[in-house]
């Protein structure tokens, strides 16, 4: 997958606000079975690291986002710094060990600049 720069993300891009340290962002539709586990792990996950928030988007109705990211399919999850960038981004459905990897890429990338995203979650 390419690296895609974007501007930070917001939390009136979200409607939502971002995490202290990092942010979880979903994309999900209605009818999509692996949403539901994705949303399960995500929302564990950001319970035990503590700054971290899971927001879930509705895809379908954020069509905007959905370009902006370029999101292909359900679940897509991007995992945000603190400052909203973009750290990592990838579709399907996550494993718990590869979100929490992934965090501490974000978390990290608050001291060091951010990373390029890349498609594992």
């Amino acid at each position: 997958m390419r690296a895609v720069e974007h501007a930070p993300v917001t939390s009136a891009d979200l409607g939502a606000d971002l995490g202290e340290r990092a942010t979880l962002v979903q994309f999900s539709t209605a009818f999509c079975q692996p949403c539901r586990a994705t949303r399960r792990i995500l929302g564990e996950v950001a319970a035990m690291v503590p700054g971290v928030r899971h927001v879930e988007i509705d895809a379908e109705s954020r069509l905007d986002l959905v370009r902006r990211f370029e999101v292909l399919r359900t679940p897509t999850v991007l995992v945000l710094d603190e400052a909203g960038n973009v750290v990592k981004k990838a579709s399907g459905q996550p494993r718990r060990a590869d979100v929490i990897a992934a965090l501490g890429a974000a978390v990290d990338s608050a001291s060091h600049g951010p990373s390029h995203p890349s498609d594992k979650v």
